[in-house]
Parts: C-alpha cells; structure tokens; sequence
C-alpha cells in the first residue's frame, strides 16, 4: 500500500478528511459545539507521513485531554499489562474493590486518537478505574494484533475480578474492536464482560451502510476495513460479529449521532441485538458528526459522557 493511500486512510480515521458536512452545521447545535468543529476544521496543513499523523493524533489527545482529567479529577499513568501499553485512569472517587472499564480506542486502527479523550470524563463521573488498551496499530499489525493485545488484557483483569464487574467500551475503530473482543471471548469460552458500550462503530466490516455514502468515502472507507482485515475474510464472525450469533451478547448501549458515517452500522447492530433479545440502547445525537464527544468540548458532549457513565453504573454499581 502507497504511502499517499495509507496517509488518506489515517486522515480519515480521525475525522480530519472523513467527515463532511453536506449542509451547514444546524443551528441548533451550542455555540462551543459549533466553535468545536470550526476549530477542528482549522489546525493547520495535514502531516506528510503516517508518523507525524500519529505525533498529530497524540499532540491533540493531550491538548483536549489534559484539561479532561483536571476538570474530571482523574489521574492518567502510563503502565504495561500482559506485555500490552495501557493508560489507566484513577477518579478521585474511586472505589476501594470498585468495578473496572476496559477502553479500546479510536483512531481507524491506524493511529490513537481517543486514549485520553475518550476515558477522563468515563472515569470520573462513574468513579470507576478505567484502562485503556494501547493496542498495536495498522497497517503494521493486521488483524488480530489489535484483538489479541484487548484479550491479553482483559483475561488480566479476570484474575482480579470476576466478569460481573468488567465493563467494555470504545468509539469508532474501538467499538469494532470491542465486537470483535466479545466474539473472541465467546469463541474461546472466557467469561463476558457485564456491560458494552459500542459508541459510533460497525460490527459487520463486509457491508457499509447508508450514512457512509452521504457523510464520507465509501472507497476509503472499503480501504481501511481491508488494511485492517489483511488476509482474513472481512465477512468471518470474528471481524464481523453482527453476522453470527448474538443470543447471550452482554447488554449493549449504542451511540451514535445523527451526521455520523457510522450512524447506519450502529443503529444496524443495536437493531440486531435487539432481535437476539440482548438488552440494547440507541442513542442518537441531532446533526453532530461522527465520534464528536473525543475532541469536542460541549454540552452535546457532556451529554453523551453522562450517557455512557449512568449505562456502565446501572450495570455495574453495587456488584461485589
């Protein structure tokens, strides 16, 4: 794969050339959402390599990140788990025994764009610890990589806890792999995790739905499925959960939002899981794009947080 395509392909799993707005921003959006996306759309001229994508991507995670955790008062360490790099993120109001969240970032598989952004706000408001994989990247580390550095780390944090009080979640790149971590845990007989949260993902990489034709490429998007996927056949269950089984899935909240590329997929695998009867929740966020709440600083994002956190302590609050 050319340099150019695979510069592309990660320009577009962070947003920066995937997400379009067809129609001016609505209206109705707040001010620092619409003051958000402007400043998105402006930090300057797009790196030349895949490295400096990458320094981009980590620059912008502590640049909106930091002030996550101060506002949060969540401290980040940098640790290893399983021979796996992980951030893990201690709320002030931590739980001495309390639950754990599991996070699988963002970032199209190719770089991160979400290990701080995503966890602080989680962390806080819910009080629980929350670790994040820093999972081995594309186009270097095909599938499984990815999966196999979220199984090392998880069946870590089975042997201090049981599966009750284990939570899963990640956006974009992430909630694919959280499906797909699911799966694997399903197919190798480990005891699933309490609770998923599949935020502005596909669970199926064979097929695009609608909203990737209207809100970005379906080419480039087709691109980073196959980089990902390698030589694996992207409609096998463990790529494409949504194509198996779902009946005994963990409960599942689904977000997504309403000019999201992903918007289709998602609410196509809550549907899914809903025939399966797993327990699962939509929520949709009016004319804001995909996987906003990772570097826009709003009341949307504040609310879609505050989603995330009362699904994981509804499901995870009290359990010894």
């Amino acid at each position: 794969m050319n340099r150019q395509l695979v510069l592309s392909l990660a320009l577009f799993a962070t947003g920066a050339a995937a997400q379009t707005a067809p129609t001016p921003w609505p209206t109705f959006l707040s001010p620092e959402a619409r003051a958000g996306l402007a400043a998105n759309d402006a930090r300057g001229a797009d790196p030349t390599t895949l490295s400096e994508r990458r320094a981009r991507a980590e620059a912008i995670q502590r640049e909106i990140g930091m002030p996550r955790l101060n506002r949060y008062k969540v401290v980040m360490k940098e640790d290893v788990i399983a021979g796996v790099p992980v951030r893990v993120f201690t709320p002030a109001s931590e739980r001495a025994g309390g639950p754990v969240l599991l996070n699988l970032h963002g970032g199209g598989f190719l770089v991160d764009s979400g290990s701080i952004t995503e966890n602080a706000a989680v962390a806080g408001l819910t009080g629980y610890r929350v670790v994040a994989v820093r999972y081995r990247l594309s186009p270097e580390n095909p599938f499984p990589a990815a999966v196999d550095d979220a199984e090392r780390v998880y069946r870590a944090l089975l042997r201090d806890r049981p599966s009750r009080r284990i939570g899963v979640y990640g956006t974009s790149a992430g909630a694919i792999l959280s499906a797909q971590l699911v799966a694997r845990l399903r197919e190798t007989r480990v005891a699933l995790p309490a609770a998923l949260g599949f935020f502005s993902g596909t669970a199926d990489l064979s097929a695009n739905g609608d909203t990737i034709a209207r809100f970005a490429n379906p080419a480039v998007a087709d691109a980073v499925a196959a980089m990902y996927a390698g030589k694996r056949n992207r409609a096998d269950v463990a790529l494409s959960p949504a194509r198996g089984n779902l009946a005994g899935w963990p409960p599942t909240l689904c977000i997504a939002s309403g000019r999201d590329f992903l918007l289709s997929a998602t609410t196509e695998f809550c549907r899914r899981l809903d025939v399966a009867e797993v327990p699962a929740k939509l929520i949709v966020y009016d004319g804001l794009p995909h996987a906003f709440w990772s570097y826009i600083d709003a009341p949307e994002t504040d609310a879609a947080f505050a989603a995330m956190a009362r699904f994981f302590r509804a499901r995870l609050r009290g359990i010894r």
